[in-house]
């Protein structure tokens, strides 16, 4: 009895002496699918404008832009934009993400004009960044 009162009392010190995540303070599922979505998956490359001298702006990350190229494949045209990704506007919700970079296709079924890679991302992997999208306000 008394070795389960010291268990007991040892797992109630170490719960209250773990950290909490906050709002100023991201989650690890969120830090993982910033790194996904900015490194990985390159998805800031294409969903965040540039300046005149093609650098990423650094203010409007996520926020969608127009596409300044063209396809290089006779017969395959490319998106002329993309869509805003940061805190998943009106109309497209955490599992609409999932489900796009897990199977390749939208909400509705299909799949995304190039150059859109059909990604085919674990469920985790899709879940964090989708979290980290969402959290972006």
């Amino acid at each position: 009895m008394l070795r389960f009162i010291s268990i007991t009392i040892g797992a109630v010190v170490l719960a209250l002496a773990l950290p909490r995540a906050t709002a100023a303070d991201p989650t690890p599922q969120i830090i993982r699918g910033e790194y996904l979505a900015t490194h990985v998956a390159m998805c800031v490359q294409c969903h965040s404008p540039r300046s005149d001298t093609g650098v990423l702006d650094s203010t409007r990350l996520f926020m969608g832009t127009t596409l300044p190229i063209k396809s290089p494949f006779a017969g395959l045209e490319f998106a002329m934009s993309t869509p805003r990704l940061r805190g998943l506007p009106s109309g497209f919700h955490e599992e609409d993400v999932v489900r796009l970079l897990r199977t390749g296709m939208d909400q509705r079924g299909r799949t995304p004009r190039a150059p859109m890679p059909p990604f085919r991302m674990s469920e985790e992997d899709a879940r964090a960044i989708a979290a980290f999208l969402a959290s972006l306000r």
